[in-house]
């Protein structure tokens, strides 16, 4: 299907701009007038100076119908400006009321200025001021730290600068609530309360005509780009400022040099016509340092942002890994009032040692705003780690052969557990509790499975394992003295294996008996108790004592050899029971033997299965002829 597209949508001529909270002023005017403001805010009109940039009027107009009531902010614990002497007069007492304490410049040189000032901070100063340093070293300084540490108040010269210091005096008006996504890279869930768009949506809707016909409360802008578009399918977020000049020398994209746009032109978004209180650009550089920039602020989204009505924009550093995890929580944030940047932050802290946002705009009220999550650090369960572990040794360690019947639903099973694992959904599409108990759901049912196979077939080629690892390992020089079912003394020992999917082994040997136990790492410990004889036609009483792994669900069996078997009869075959890994738990079988069995030494085992482990315990035993 066709977007239904209606063409470039030309810039229209600018409205007059002083009928609301904002109003313009010559630049001489501006001290005066922002006196009169801070004299009376709320009756005197917020004042920006706009030197003939029509863009800025342009801006102004617009959040005259996107803001409904001044409001002076919560201030910041410390403020700076940067290049006071490039700016408005009259720009730092504007900025005045944003912070309690302003600091001299130079205190940012020094490397412990955030030790001697902790605490939030917020930088004014114009875009050619924001250079590595002395902001990387503030960025990395707060990462992890306090909340909404770093604020900045920028644009591309003192006036916009002023405008964006002007913008933080605004509320929201009451009907501005919609809340959007768009994103080229995700098809994210739909939250009630947000308005979705994915790359679905911009093959059959005019996505130029939803964001520009829209005053947004919020809005993400998600998908592969640079310091100058964010790509939406055919659709893209434009970063070009018309109204402003370029630098001679500096690089620009493809349209500075008079040739057309990568993508169609009448499907670009000036970015600096969305009507939107906070604008989100969640791609990579899409807001780079300004010695880090590519292109010459003609073309900086950052820039086209700040120039238009957003009071607050979110954009990123440098490179991230953005996606479902950070499209989810921003919804969840922008639905409960949280900061954007503290939430998407706290999202990527497991993946990145550094912060990806950075926040353009006063944060919210300190004890209005919900706190941001704590910072991820991307641990799954550790359940789902030794699943995964133990899926890859039984599938490619060459235990099983190709036709098992157990591989299909271990190839199903792995699936889900390589995508639980994955940052997109264990973040995001599911919770922790639900991702458990899935697991958990899937794992009781595959060990009924393995225990059923083990009592029907002991020679199950699933049994073979502690042969097929060991034969795959090295042995780890560590030996536990431990003691036997027999009563003598007995050497514990572990076999390390020596590839990736090659699982360790513990085993458990005494000189008269052999070996006894074995199991694989973080599976239940099982011995064996039984009387030494039991007369032909008699019953053995079996005491198995199991230590479970974990709380959870355990399948038990008893098998004997093969040549006994149609001499005995094993009661239960199977059971399930609940372990415990503090306290060891018995758990009783019975093993009838006919008339005419063979007095002679035997052996049985005890077999444990809990999350697809197998653990045994071997008893030997003597059947003698029957005393009466």
């Amino acid at each position: 299907m066709n977007p239904a597209v209606t063409g470039p949508r030309p810039e229209q001529p600018p409205a007059a701009p002083d009928s609301g909270l904002f109003r313009t002023v010559a630049l001489d005017r501006f001290p005066s007038a922002v006196k009169e403001f801070l004299a009376a805010p709320g009756r005197t009109p917020v004042p920006v100076p706009v030197d003939g940039r029509a863009d800025l009027v342009r801006g102004v107009a617009a959040a005259n119908g996107l803001y409904g009531a001044v409001h002076t902010p919560a201030p910041l614990d410390f403020g700076v400006v940067l290049g006071a002497e490039e700016l408005p007069d009259g720009l730092p007492e504007l900025a005045g009321p944003l912070a309690r304490q302003w600091l001299d410049e130079k205190e940012l040189a020094d490397d412990g200025f955030h030790h001697r000032h902790p605490g939030t901070l917020l930088l004014v100063g114009s875009y050619d001021r924001l250079n590595l340093s002395p902001v990387r070293a503030l960025l990395l300084a707060t990462y992890r730290g306090a909340e909404r540490a770093l604020t900045l108040l920028s644009g591309r010269d003192g006036v916009s600068v002023a405008w964006n210091v002007a913008k933080q005096y605004a509320r929201p008006a009451a009907d501005v609530e919609a809340l959007g996504l768009f994103t080229d890279t995700d098809r994210p869930p739909h939250l009630p309360g947000v308005r979705v768009f994915d790359d679905r949506d911009f093959e059959r809707a005019d996505i130029q005509a939803e964001i520009l016909g829209t005053r947004w409360r919020r809005v993400v802008f998600q998908g592969h780009g640079k310091d100058d578009s964010v790509n939406l399918g055919e659709f893209t977020i434009c970063g070009l400022n018309p109204a402003v000049a370029a630098v001679p020398g500096l690089l620009g994209p493809r349209c500075a040099y008079g040739l057309p746009c990568y993508k169609p032109e009448d499907k670009l978004v000036p970015l600096h016509r969305v009507e939107a209180v906070e604008l989100v650009l969640s791609a990579c550089n899409s807001g780079p340092l300004a010695d880090l920039a590519l292109y010459d602020p003609k073309y900086q989204l950052l820039l086209n942002a700040l120039d238009g009505p957003a009071r607050t924009v979110v954009s990123a550093v440098s490179v991230h890994d953005s996606d479902r995890p950070e499209n989810v929580a921003w919804m969840r944030a922008a639905l409960s009032g949280a900061d954007s940047v503290d939430t998407l932050n706290a999202s990527l802290a497991g993946s990145h040692p550094y912060p990806a946002f950075m926040r353009f705009g006063m944060p919210g009220e300190p004890d209005g705003t919900p706190a941001a999550p704590r910072p991820s650090d991307h641990s799954p369960d550790p359940l789902l780690l030794t699943t995964g572990r133990r899926l890859t040794a039984l599938l490619a360690s060459g235990l099983l052969p190709h036709n098992h019947p157990l591989r299909p639903r271990l190839d199903k099973l792995a699936r889900k557990v390589d995508q639980w694992v994955a940052r997109p959904t264990h973040a995001a599409d599911q919770s922790p509790r639900e991702i458990r108990s899935s697991l958990a759901a899937d794992l009781q049912s595959l060990d009924h499975v393995i225990a059923e196979q083990v009592a029907a077939n002991p020679e199950n080629d699933l049994m073979n394992y502690p042969a097929h690892f060991g034969d795959r390992s090295s042995l780890d020089p560590h030996v536990r003295e431990v003691t036997c079912h027999c009563g003598r003394p007995a050497q514990e020992f572990t076999r390390r294996g020596l590839l990736p999917h090659v699982l360790d082994t513990t085993c458990a040997v005494c000189m008269r008996c052999g070996d006894v136990t074995f199991r694989v790492p973080d599976a239940p410990a099982l011995l064996a108790h039984a009387d030494d004889e039991v007369e032909q036609g008699g019953v053995l009483e079996v005491r198995a004592e199991l230590t479970a792994s974990r709380p959870g669900p355990v399948r038990l069996g008893l098998f004997v050899p093969t040549y006994l078997r149609e001499d005995t009869t094993v009661e239960p075959v199977a059971v399930k029971v609940r372990g415990s890994a503090e306290q060891p738990r018995d758990v009783l079988f019975r093993v009838r033997f006919a008339n005419a069995t063979a007095p002679q030494a035997y052996y049985f085992t005890v077999f444990a299965v809990q999350d697809l482990a197998v653990s045994t315990a071997r008893r030997h035993f003597g059947v003698v002829p029957r005393r009466s």
